[in-house]
């Protein structure tokens, strides 16, 4: 394997020339710069990528952590921020933790071993103070999670008041007896706990209590909803909800397949909602009242911020950009 003493010997030139040229250092002439590339090739020298980051040299890699690829809201969030990161020259790096706690220390050592050069958090395991130590590795960001309470930059939709409205939507239209299912453990803090908010804050204003057999939690996959459709079968009719708020639409699609096929009737014996506006959502036999989300505006705003970031920039973007909008469809 070749060495930086073998290109500077191929290339006529001292090492110390050669470390600079690898350094990017402004001061090399370009006939040097010519000579050290063709010597480079002609070895098939590759610059140790570890002994760099030592130097301090960029990575120009992102890295991201999500919950879960197959997940179509990551899926297209994903794509967004790497189509934004490729055009300025960085590659991402994605890491699921499927929903379990242990990928985020994983991500965090890989900032701190310069392995990446900054980190975007799409899901959060641990309180932001813990996350925080770390900046002084280099910049993180959340986007789309994460408590208010955090000095780490922000990049979200204000899915608290697009829950709100979702649930009075919902009671405009008569529904009182409202289901809920959310990605977390309906906890003050934590994952969901905004949406959760909006929920109760809705509820409160009419007076609403939340029954404890409506609740659903954890609930992420189209299997997930239609075990929720399973236990709203399971109940007396007297006894079911007449309405469901999902917290994707994923799991709403397991609701509505999963019930239509056992007989009942959306919206007329269940109302359903969901949340993210995927594609499928309006391509289902009874097309999907949803939530809608800026994905693609989410990811790149996100992917731009953390460049800025990593090169010392300042950065502001348009909140307007980010606003969710309920898309009324025939579920609900």
């Amino acid at each position: 394997m070749a060495t930086i003493k073998d290109v500077a010997e191929k290339a006529g030139l001292s090492i110390t020339t050669v470390s600079r040229f690898l350094n990017n250092h402004p001061y090399i002439s370009e006939d040097k710069r010519e000579k050290i590339l063709a010597a480079m090739k002609a070895l098939d020298y590759e610059p140790s990528t570890a002994a760099q980051q030592m130097r301090g040299v960029k990575s120009q890699r992102i890295g991201v952590l999500i919950s879960r690829i197959t997940n179509p809201f990551f899926a297209s969030l994903v794509d967004a921020l790497e189509s934004t990161a490729r055009k300025n020259g960085y590659s991402v790096l994605i890491v699921q933790n499927h929903n379990s706690p242990g990928e985020e220390k994983n991500c965090l050592d890989l900032l701190k071993k310069k392995i990446i050069d900054g980190l975007i958090l799409c899901a959060m395991e641990s309180e932001s103070h813990v996350i925080e130590e770390y900046e002084k590795y280099g910049p993180i960001l959340l986007c789309n999670t994460g408590g208010e309470m955090t000095t780490l930059p922000v990049v979200r939709v204000d899915d608290r008041n697009a829950t709100y409205h979702a649930i009075r939507y919902l009671m405009a239209k008569g529904y009182r007896r409202i289901a809920y299912a959310t990605g977390g453990k309906f906890q003050q803090k934590g994952h969901g706990s905004r949406r959760n908010n909006g929920f109760l804050a809705a509820m409160n204003e009419m007076g609403l209590t939340v029954n404890e057999r409506w609740l659903f939690r954890e609930q992420h996959t189209y299997h997930d909803g239609q075990e929720i459709a399973l236990q709203i079968l399971q109940m007396m009719p007297e006894e079911r909800p007449d309405a469901i708020f999902t917290g994707s639409d994923e799991v709403a699609c397991g609701v509505i397949g999963t019930l239509t096929m056992n007989g009942m009737k959306i919206p007329e014996d269940l109302a359903v909602i969901g949340f993210d506006n995927l594609p499928v959502a309006e391509m289902l036999n009874i097309p999907l009242t949803t939530v809608s989300q800026p994905i693609v505006a989410l990811g790149r705003i996100s992917a731009e911020y953390m460049l800025a970031l990593i090169n010392g920039q300042q950065y502001k973007y348009d909140p307007a950009e980010l606003r969710p909008e309920l898309v009324i469809r025939q579920s609900a």
